[in-house]
């Protein structure tokens, strides 16, 4: 029994130090617990939210993957608007997620753009000549024998026997015996042999001697290097006909490639700076010459032309060189803003700005107009000014996180302040006959078959509807409608029926969406300035259209079926507002 009595008083002893020991060292926040009454684990109503920036319907309590375009999920509660559309505030932490960095942008002197050439070493063609055979007859000597060999002007080039040649010295001897009387036959003669480029001191030794040469001596026009013989011994050849093809390789031309997005940034007398990998070290400089007025339609670039000194003989044609021309822009200051802050929507440029002296961290949307690239930077037109903080890494977390809470953002212009929201249509509903809102309905159902040809990708049947929707508008008693409502739906009526004609004779479902887009806009319009009869409709926003910019369609369920794209992305969109007709007071 005095056993018993030890065994219970040391587990109550035991139970008693364990409790002491955990209020003396429970940690903070366990002792706020206790002390507020709230317990330990996650209030399930502080779970985060994961959505998709495509897709804002996709709501779940955990990370992954969108099951629509298997984008990555982002926390819904990282961002909470400002009230202002073009802001967005963070918390810290979604800051330090994003690895959101930024950089104060401003002024530079006179910036310069580095752009890179390929190329090649190639003979001047003004410098380049056939060297001809100017009398006709058969190669008997050829003393220059193969390519490459030097040439000097006059040197002798071969030996032709020509039958022609004889006879002509023959006219001459003849015509000297008749001088007398005919000077004039003699001075022919003369002049057909200076023709053929017979030289004069042979001519004087025929007139002197009398004696008949079978064979010329051909000499060279004109120095340079051999890059073709024509001929061969024995061949016989008419007069004019080459013999060798020569270049003068002492000045050499340099031909680039520059495509046609850098030509606005090249002039002639820029300096280009080029090395060849055949003379590893060595760089050369020269000017442009000239730059080709044509593009070349299958490399889209268009050739530069150089030319440089090359008496020392180091470059020769065909070698493959690369230049550097360091193009400038303009003089005075030049605002800059890094690459890697810009967004590219197409024809519109996206950047955010830190806004200064904020409580928590705000970030603005601002579109700006972009000039070219120079290295690392854009050159900015417009929408930026020197000592703006710009976002440089975490933009595009900072623009899904904006497109989440429906501001301003890539692929939601709809909300920015400059006409930031479309005219709000009159409300004509409290007066409009029930009669007419019958007819809107009526109305509806026509465009609603035109809306699900276009789901199906369907141009015919979507032709077909544009027709039956053009027969709806015609069916209309306008007669029911008085004063403001009716010049309001004459206005609507015309646009209508100019878009539903389109769509009737349209070629392609490209042509069919984009009028659709027009007629949905006036229709919606119309529906709220009206209202309908019947069953309740739904306003449903496509973000990815028309290349981002967005566009809305009218249904009757809030299921997704894109009339834009179809199969190709049919379950993209969402439901943005509804259509209804507020029932009177009785």
């Amino acid at each position: 029994m005095k056993n018993i009595r030890i065994i219970i008083i040391t587990i109550i002893a035991a139970a008693i130090g364990l409790g002491a020991g955990y209020l003396l060292f429970r940690s903070p926040a366990e002792q706020h617990n206790l002390n507020t009454g709230v317990a330990g684990d996650k209030n399930p109503a502080e779970t985060t939210v994961y959505t998709c920036s495509m897709h804002p319907q996709i709501r779940q309590n955990e990370p992954g993957l969108c099951p629509i375009c298997e984008m990555e999920l982002v926390p819904l509660s990282d961002a909470s608007s400002s009230g202002d559309p073009l802001t967005l505030q963070m918390t810290l932490d979604a800051v330090r997620l994003a690895n959101v960095q930024t950089t104060v942008i401003g002024e530079k002197g006179q910036s310069s753009k580095a752009i890179t050439l390929n190329g090649k070493i190639s003979a001047d063609e003004r410098r380049a000549a056939n060297q001809v055979a100017h009398v006709p007859g058969r190669i008997e000597k050829l003393y220059v024998t193969f390519t490459g060999e030097l040439v000097q002007k006059g040197q002798r080039l071969a030996e032709i026997y020509s039958p022609e040649l004889v006879t002509a010295q023959r006219e001459l001897l003849e015509a000297l015996r008749f001088q007398d009387v005919n000077p004039k036959l003699a001075q022919a003669a003369r002049e057909k042999l200076r023709r053929w480029k017979i030289p004069q001191q042979m001519i004087e030794e025929l007139e002197k001697t009398g004696v008949i040469q079978e064979n010329v001596t051909v000499y060279a026009d004109a120095g340079g290097v051999v890059r073709k013989r024509l001929a061969s011994v024995g061949d016989y050849v008419r007069e004019g006909e080459a013999l060798f093809a020569l270049a003068e390789l002492s000045r050499l031309w340099v031909l680039f490639d520059a495509y046609e997005d850098d030509l606005a940034h090249l002039h002639t007398g820029d300096v280009v700076a080029f090395t060849t990998p055949v003379l590893p070290g060595r760089q050369f400089s020269t000017r442009i010459t000239y730059i080709d007025p044509v593009i070349d339609p299958a490399s889209r670039t268009a050739a530069l032309r150089a030319e440089i000194n090359n008496s020392s003989g180091l470059l020769k044609p065909e070698m493959f060189v690369k230049g550097v021309i360091q193009a400038r822009e303009a003089t005075g200051k030049q605002l800059l803003v890094p690459r890697s802050a810009v967004l590219w929507t197409g024809q519109r440029s996206v950047v955010y700005l830190k806004v200064p002296n904020s409580i928590v961290p705000t970030f603005e949307y601002r579109e700006v107009a972009l000039g070219e690239a120079l290295g690392n930077n854009y050159l900015v037109r417009e929408g930026l000014m020197a000592g703006d903080e710009v976002v440089t890494n975490g933009a595009f977390a900072i623009d899904a996180a904006a497109q989440l809470n429906n501001q301003a953002s890539m692929m939601n212009r709809q909300v920015m302040v400059e006409g930031m929201a479309a005219p709000a249509a009159p409300d004509f509903r409290e007066s409009t006959p029930p009669s007419f809102r019958q007819q809107m309905e009526a109305l509806s159902k026509r465009y609603l078959k035109l809306k699900d040809a276009l789901v199906a990708t369907d141009s015919l049947a979507a032709a077909k509807a544009g027709e039956g929707f053009l027969e709806g508008l015609n069916q209309v008693d306008m007669g029911l409608l008085q004063g403001p409502a009716h010049h309001f739906w004459m206005g609507q009526l015309n646009a209508m029926r100019t878009h539903a004609g389109k769509i009737a004779k349209a070629k392609n479902v490209e042509e069919e969406r984009k009028q659709f887009d027009f007629l949905s806009t006036l229709l919606i319009e119309t529906i709220r300035a009206f209202g309908t009869e019947g069953h309740q409709l739904y306003i449903q926003h496509c973000p990815m259209a028309f290349d981002d910019r967005g566009a809305d369609w009218i249904s009757e369920e809030t299921q997704i079926l894109n009339p834009y794209f179809g199969d190709k992305m049919l379950k993209c969109g969402v439901v943005k507002d509804s259509l209804f007709t507020p029932t009177k007071a009785l």
